[in-house]
């Protein structure tokens, strides 16, 4: 019995001797020396994250998702509130209005209108392009709202600053 553990701590002893001889051939240095240059730049790019630059950079970009965000819901605020005010629906009834005129009046290419508009077609037409314009108006009011809000809130700004900072770091790591 005390053989069997004599025979055991021999061959463990000469399994340890191989795997030392095997750490010290030139291919497992060379993975080794891999593995600390991974682990230097990790070590770089960990310390670069928790620079202050860096938290900046990922403050702006937080703040460039919340504004786009915000932007975004006023978009589609503004586009359910032309459809809901029928601008939409008014336009195109008022391109059928004008195609139905321009057939009325011979607009077939033959010349041969014969009957006119009316004082009531007029004003029907007066009024819709009215409203139209009206409704374009808000929209566009609605928009230099929202272009005023994103100057005002700094989102240009923080993503200018972001895109410098990336690129900074971007450079600093690529040179190594």
């Amino acid at each position: 019995m005390a053989g069997g553990k004599l025979s055991d701590i021999k061959e463990t002893a000469s399994d340890a001797v191989e795997i030392l001889r095997e750490i010290g051939t030139p291919g497992v240095q060379e993975t080794f020396d891999k593995i600390r240059e991974i682990a230097i730049i990790a070590k770089d790019v960990m310390a670069l994250m928790q620079s202050p630059g860096w938290q900046k950079n990922l403050e702006n970009i937080r703040l460039i998702s919340e504004n786009f965000n915000q932007a975004s819901e006023r978009m589609e605020r503004t586009t359910r509130e032309i459809k809901e005010t029928g601008i939409i629906d008014d336009a195109k009834g008022l391109v059928q209005t004008a195609r139905e005129k321009i057939d009325y009046f011979g607009g077939n290419g033959n010349g041969e209108g014969t009957k006119g508009i009316s004082s009531q077609d007029l004003r029907e037409i007066s009024v819709a392009v009215k409203e139209m314009f009206q409704s374009i108006g808000d929209l566009s009011k609605e928009v230099k709202a929202a272009i005023a809000d994103s100057k005002n809130s700094g989102t240009i700004r923080n993503l200018i600053e972001t895109a410098d900072e990336v690129n900074e770091t971007y450079e600093t790591l690529h040179s190594r």
